[in-house]
C-alpha cells in the first residue's frame, strides 16, 4: 500500500487524543471515587437498558441474514473481474485473530468454571445441567450473534471504498447515506467519529487490561520474577516493541505474518490439550453443546432474568455484547480493508461461519478441559478463582498439561502474539480514521500508527491501576452503549446504498454474478 506521510484530520485526530489523555488521567488518579461512580452508572445502564443490548443483536442478526441471501448479496466490493486481495486462508486468519485477541486464550480457562459456580436459568451450582450449560454458554457469547455485530461497519466501509470509490475510511462517511444532515454537516460526522473512538478505546483497553495481568502472572510462574505492577508495565513496553514493529512493517507484512503465526501456535496448543486430555469427554461435551446452543439460541438471545434476578445476563451476556459493540469499528474498518474483491455474501458468511467455528473450537477444547479438571477434582479451580484470582486459575490449568513449563512458555507466546495482532490492527484503524483523505489503496502514515500504539499502552496502564475483572466489564458495557445508535445508522445507510446502486441492471449488482465462488472462504 502507498504510504501517506502527513495527512491527519484535525477535527478528529486532536479530540481523539484528548479523550484518551483525559480518560487515562482519570483512571490513574480517580481512585475509589471514580470506581464507585462508574459502578453505579454501570448498574443503572444494565438495569434500565440491558434489553436494548439484546435487541440490537437480534435486529442485526435478522438484517444481515436478509442482506446476505437477497439479491444484494451478489454485490462485489470492486470490479467485476477483480480477484480477492488476500487468499481465503490469510483472510480467515486475519479476521479470526483480530476479532478475538488473547481473551479467547484467557477467558476460556476460567470463565466456564464461573458459569458452573453460578449458572443461568436457576440451575443448581455444580450440577450435571450446570456443567452442560457452562460448556455451551461461552460458545453462545462468541458465536454467530457476536460475529454478526462486526459486519455492518464492514459492509458500509467496503461498499463506500470499493463500489462507490470514495476516498475515505471513516465510518461516519459510510453512515452519511442514512441521513441528509450527516451528508451536509461535517461537524456531525466528526462527532460520530469521536463516539466511535470512545468505543474503540474501551474495547482495546479492556483487552489489554485483562490480558497483561495474566501474561505477567505466567511470566512470574516461569521465571520467579515478582508479579508486581512494575512487571506489568514492563510487559506493556515489550508488547509495544512487538506490535510497534508490526505496525512499522505495514499491514501486508506485519499483520499477515502475525495472524498466520497466531493460528499455528493456537492450533498446536489445542492439539496437545485435546490429545493429552480427556479426548472422548471433550468431543462428547462439544457435541452436546452444539445441540444445546441450537435449541436454546432464542432463549439465550432474549434472556434478561427479570424475576429470579440472578444477574447472570447482566454480568456476562450484556458484558460481552458491549465488548463486541466496542470492537465493531475496529473489526469493520479492518475487514473492509482486506475484503476487496469479495462479495457481500462472502464477507457475511465467511465472518459468521469461520469466526464462530474458530471460537467454538477453542472454547470447546480449552473450556471443556478446565471443566473436566474441576469436575474430577484434579484442581479446585472454583476455589482458586475465589481466593487467588483468574491468573492463578489459568496457571493451574496449564500446569496440568504435559511438560508444564514448556506449555506455559507456549501459552505466554500465544497470548503475546494474539494481543500484538489485535493492537497492531487497532492502531492501523485509528490512524486511518484520523487521516484526512485515504483510499482503500493507501495506508496511513507510520508515525500516526506508532503514536496510537503508545496511546493504547498509556490507557491500558490506567485500567490496570484500577484492576479487576469487574473493571473490565464496566469499561466494555459503557464503551459499547453509544455504539448501539451507530449500528442502527449503519444498517439504514447500507439499505440506502445497496438499493440505490445495487438494484438489478446497475453496475454494482452486475459486478459479481451468482456462482459457486460465493461460498464462504475455506
Amino acid at each position: 500500500m502507498k504510504q501517506k506521510r502527513w495527512n491527519i484530520e484535525p477535527g478528529i485526530f486532536f479530540p481523539a487524543l484528548l479523550i484518551f489523555a483525559a480518560v487515562s488521567l482519570l483512571l490513574f488518579w480517580g481512585g475509589d471515587a471514580l470506581y464507585s461512580f462508574l459502578s453505579a452508572l454501570l448498574a443503572q445502564i444494565t438495569a434500565r437498558f440491558g434489553w436494548l443490548y439484546l435487541w440490537i443483536y437480534i435486529v442485526n442478526f435478522v438484517f444481515l441474514g436478509w442482506l446476505a441471501f437477497s439479491k444484494y448479496g451478489r454485490i462485489k466490493f470492486g470490479k467485476a473481474d477483480e480477484k480477492p486481495e488476500y487468499s481465503n486462508f490469510s483472510w480467515t486468519c486475519m479476521v479470526f485473530t483480530t476479532g478475538i485477541d488473547a481473551s479467547i486464550m484467557i477467558m476460556t480457562l476460567f470463565e466456564p468454571v464461573q458459569y458452573v459456580s453460578a449458572p443461568p436459568f436457576g440451575l443448581q451450582p455444580f450440577s450435571p445441567e450446570a456443567y452442560d450449560y457452562a460448556h455451551m454458554y461461552g460458545q453462545f457469547h462468541r458465536g454467530p450473534s457476536a460475529w454478526t455485530m462486526y459486519i455492518p461497519a464492514t459492509i458500509a466501509i467496503a461498499y463506500t471504498l470499493y463500489v462507490k470509490h470514495t476516498d475515505t475510511t471513516r465510518i461516519s462517511n459510510a453512515c452519511a447515506p442514512a441521513s441528509r444532515r450527516l451528508c451536509r454537516h461535517k461537524w456531525m460526522r466528526n462527532l460520530l467519529d469521536v463516539v466511535i473512538v470512545f468505543g474503540i478505546m474501551g474495547g482495546i483497553g479492556a483487552s489489554i487490561g485483562l490480558e497483561i495481568p495474566v501474561i505477567s502472572r505466567i511470566f512470574h510462574q516461569i521465571t520467579g520474577v515478582a508479579d508486581t505492577l512494575g512487571l506489568k508495565f514492563a510487559m506493556l513496553a515489550v508488547l509495544l516493541a512487538l506490535f510497534g514493529s508490526s505496525v512499522y512493517l505495514g499491514l501486508e507484512k506485519g499483520m499477515k505474518w502475525l495472524s498466520s503465526a497466531t493460528v499455528y501456535i493456537t492450533l498446536g496448543l489445542l492439539a496437545v490439550t485435546l490429545l493429552w486430555g480427556p479426548t472422548s469427554y471433550l468431543i462428547d461435551s462439544e457435541t452436546n453443546s452444539i445441540g444445546l446452543l441450537v435449541s436454546n439460541f432464542v432463549r439465550m438471545s432474549t434472556y434478561t432474568d427479570p424475576n429470579l434476578a440472578s444477574g447472570f445476563p447482566q454480568n456476562w451476556t450484556i458484558f460481552y455484547w458491549g465488548w463486541w459493540l466496542a470492537y465493531m469499528p475496529v473489526m469493520g474498518l479492518f475487514v473492509a480493508r482486506i475484503s476487496r474483491g469479495r462479495t457481500i455474501r462472502q464477507v457475511i458468511c465467511g465472518q459468521v461461519l469461520w469466526g464462530s467455528v474458530g471460537c467454538m473450537t477453542v472454547f470447546g477444547i480449552m473450556g471443556g478441559y478446565a471443566l473436566y479438571i474441576q469436575k474430577t477434582g484434579i484442581a479446585d479451580l472454583a476455589g482458586i478463582l475465589e481466593t487467588q484470582g483468574q491468573e492463578a486459575a489459568i496457571a493451574a490449568v496449564i500446569g496440568t498439561l504435559p511438560l508444564p513449563q514448556i506449555m506455559l512458555v507456549v501459552y505466554l507466546i500465544s497470548c503475546f502474539v494474539f494481543l500484538a495482532t489485535t493492537i497492531s490492527s487497532s492502531a492501523f484503524i485509528l490512524s486511518s480514521m484520523t487521516s484526512r483523505r485515504l483510499t482503500g489503496y493507501e495506508a496511513p502514515a507510520r508515525w500516526n500508527r506508532l503514536l496510537w500504539s503508545v496511546v493504547f499502552m498509556l490507557f491500558s496502564a490506567g485500567i490496570m491501576v484500577v484492576g479487576g475483572l469487574e473493571t473490565i466489564k464496566l469499561v466494555c458495557v459503557l464503551a459499547g452503549f453509544p455504539l448501539i445508535a451507530v449500528v442502527i445508522v449503519l444498517m439504514r445507510a447500507i439499505v440506502r446504498m445497496v438499493k440505490e446502486n445495487g438494484s438489478p441492471g446497475t453496475a454494482a449488482a452486475q459486478a459479481a454474478p451468482h456462482s459457486a465462488e460465493e461460498a464462504p472462504p475455506v
